[in-house]
């Protein structure tokens, strides 16, 4: 029988089918309206990838080897045990990812506070969407990715994309983006000519790491210009004052020094959203990743306020999240300072509510824990022992050789996961787990909807579930059996009784809800309720219900090019993969189209380099070097350079990335580093 659910790709969880096949069908949902994506067709041949693992995996000899579950988890459980006795609790961490179930990132956080006791718990999401949901929360009062339905975009007269290439990492987005793109109202800030800027209007091409002058500056041109909304920010906002104050110096052709983009392209910008009937600002990680990310955001969020756009049906500001539960993911305690429904974990009332729903005394859980990429730094001098769910750091994390560095110096490595990741492949224990379609759950989408992913088919014989995973741990552990439920039903309704009363309140939503087919928003703090698909059309989550504009001013990039690496590299995706190509590298029609690591660069810039188009390159920051094919781009800017960082080995594009964090969100500046290129001899 099709069986309905949801891409196991990003955040748009593009509805689909998987019939007998297995294979997949499109299906009409609102985010996708019957599209998928190149990656979306081809996901049912990653259910049969020819080497699925199938049994644990123990290392003996330096050498992975087959064995029981039950010598396997015997072994996890003993060494997190002597560990956890020798060295106390924080000896263990545990690392998580953005595309785990919500079901799974709970019960990963009770497990990490209540099994294990300890405080390093933390999550790939970090990577992905931390300055985006700090600025939120300092500006709105929560943070919700897109506080309205994708579907509003289609009657949006004019939007201001920044740092996305949706044309490539999410195309059925893009059919929302129709009528802004046809009437000639979509401008795309990104440095490089990408698929997505070639139907913009205006394009406007920002040296990297310099977004948040320029959204500075257009805060400038809004001011000076006459667009502000002045009734809007009387009646719903403060802190306009003290923003406009650090923003006056920035005028326009200040910020074309600094940036690259003509003053004239600024106001142009700036009169298309502020003349449009129904307009929106939206950022991604191209403008986040840096060290300055939530500032950066909040700038942009500051412009829109200015404008008067949040909070108004038709019109408002939004993040487009990348993850495919980058929302839900950091809502229920895999991440560091965070309890289950975005509750704060050095908040007593927080600890006390999810202590009672855990049936455990409050001043035993554990407080805030390190950030992701300062875990994985402090691995082998503080945590003995890591565990790993639905991640791949290997690939994916900044310094990217330090990391494997650090990785080898614990005492105990344990990865799940249902192939040999780069990650996995270094672990002394393997866990083999089911895949997406084999599984149920719920998966919070970009625009806070709650979505129910229903298994289709069975997994292979000798494959478990985490949830699985987990229980029998906490088990061997010394934890009660009905503390860690195995059902993804029963660890929901769980979930619903953690949440309830917090910024993301899942208490109303219930799985025969979601089955009958509810489009659920949260928060939806009851079953009468039917959820909250735009927030802040009456107030923001602040006391006084008002949004707060935040003063910012330009740092620029922690790391500037010079003499000695004078190029600026960034990072990003492509069409046919994902994250760190652990899934897409294994699908022979995406890899085919795209086999390896490439380095985007202009022909000029090549040409000084002594490279052409198809030759070898190596792209060397102080961090390492990247070996990459030069593909010649005239659209790029010749002080650019553009890696994709799916790439295994010597192509990961992460060993050069730069580690330094951004002081709010702990955001590693993935954007941008100084480089040089040279041709390989």
């Amino acid at each position: 029988m099709p069986t309905p659910t949801h891409c196991p790709y990003c955040a748009l969880q593009c509805g689909m089918t998987i019939q007998p096949g297995p294979v997949v069908a499109p299906r009409d949902f609102p985010v996708n309206r019957g599209g998928l994506c190149q990656k979306g067709w081809t996901s049912a041949t990653l259910l049969s990838t020819p080497d699925r693992l199938t049994s644990p995996l123990v290392r003996r000899n330096g050498t992975l080897e087959p064995v029981s579950w039950t010598v396997a988890l015997d072994l996890v459980a003993q060494r997190l045990a002597d560990l956890r006795a020798e060295h106390g609790p924080d000896a263990v961490a545990v690392f998580g990812g953005g595309g785990l179930t919500n079901e799974k990132s709970y019960l990963l956080g009770k497990f990490a506070r209540v099994a294990l006791g300890t405080s390093h718990i933390d999550y790939n999401g970090r990577f992905c969407m931390s300055s985006a949901a700090a600025a939120g929360m300092r500006a709105f009062g929560v943070d919700r990715g897109l506080p309205f339905p994708v579907t509003d975009l289609a009657e949006a007269d004019a939007v201001l994309l920044v740092g996305a290439n949706v044309a490539e990492t999410m195309p059925p987005f893009t059919q929302h983006l129709r009528r802004a793109i046809d009437t000639g109202g979509l401008v795309v800030v990104d440095p490089r000519r990408t698929a997505t800027a070639d139907q913009a209007a205006v394009h406007l091409a920002p040296a990297p790491g310099t977004d948040l002058a320029l959204a500075l500056g257009l805060l400038h041109v809004a001011v000076t210009d006459g667009y502000l909304d002045t009734e809007y920010l009387r009646d719903r906002t403060s802190g306009f004052a003290e923003a406009w104050q650090a923003a006056a110096r920035w005028w326009p052709e200040q910020v074309e020094r600094v940036t690259g983009v003509a003053a004239a392209d600024q106001r142009r910008a700036v009169a298309m959203l502020a003349r449009a009937a129904n307009a929106y600002v939206l950022t991604a990680r191209g403008t986040e990743q840096h060290a300055s990310g939530s500032d950066t955001v909040s700038a942009w969020i500051n412009l829109a306020l200015a404008l008067g756009l949040p909070g108004r049906k038709g019109s408002g500001f939004g993040c487009l999240t990348g993850q495919g539960n980058g929302q839900g993911g950091r809502e229920h305690g895999q991440k560091a300072d965070q309890l289950p429904g975005y509750r704060k974990i050095d908040d007593p009332a927080a600890r006390e509510h999810v202590a009672g729903v855990w049936g455990i005394d409050p001043n035993s859980l554990p407080g805030p824990g390190k950030s992701a990429y300062e875990l994985l730094d402090s691995l082998g001098s503080g945590p003995r022992a890591l565990m790993v769910f639905g991640s791949n750091v290997v690939v994916s994390a900044p310094r990217a050789s330090h990391v494997s560095d650090r990785l080898a110096a614990l005492d105990f490595l344990v990865v799940a996961d249902f192939v040999l990741s780069e990650t996995a492949s270094l672990a002394d224990v393997v866990l083999p787990v089911t895949q997406w379609a084999e599984e149920g759950g719920t998966m919070t989408n970009l625009e806070g909807r709650v979505l129910l992913r229903r298994r289709a088919i069975d997994p292979p014989a000798g494959v478990r579930t985490d949830l699985e995973v987990l229980h029998e741990l906490a088990v061997r552990l010394g934890q009660p059996a009905d503390r860690f439920p195995a059902s993804e039903e029963t660890v929901f309704e769980e979930l619903r009784r953690a949440s309830a009363g917090g910024v993301a309140d899942y208490s109303g939503i219930t799985y025969e809800r979601l089955r009958a087919g509810e489009a659920l928003h949260w928060p939806c703090p009851d079953e009468s309720h039917p959820g909250t698909p735009r927030l802040f059309l009456d107030r923001f989550a602040h006391v006084d219900g008002r949004a707060r504009l935040v003063p910012v001013d330009h740092r620029g990039p922690a790391e500037p090019p010079d003499e000695q690496y004078p190029l600026r590299a960034t990072t990003g995706r492509v069409l046919q993969h994902y994250q760190s190509g652990a899934q897409t590298r294994r699908v022979p029609e995406l890899n085919s189209a795209v086999p390896g690591a490439f380095v985007e660069v202009h022909p000029d810039t090549a040409g000084r380099a002594g490279l052409s188009q198809g030759d070898l390159a190596r792209v060397s920051s102080r961090r390492g070097s990247v070996l990459a094919t030069v593909r010649c781009v005239p659209g790029m800017r010749i002080d650019t350079v553009f890696l994709p960082f799916h790439f295994p080995g010597e192509q990961r594009a992460n060993l050069i990335t730069n580690p330094v964090l951004d002081p709010v969100s702990r955001m590693p500046e993935f954007k941008v580093c100084a480089v040089r290129l040279e041709a390989v001899t």
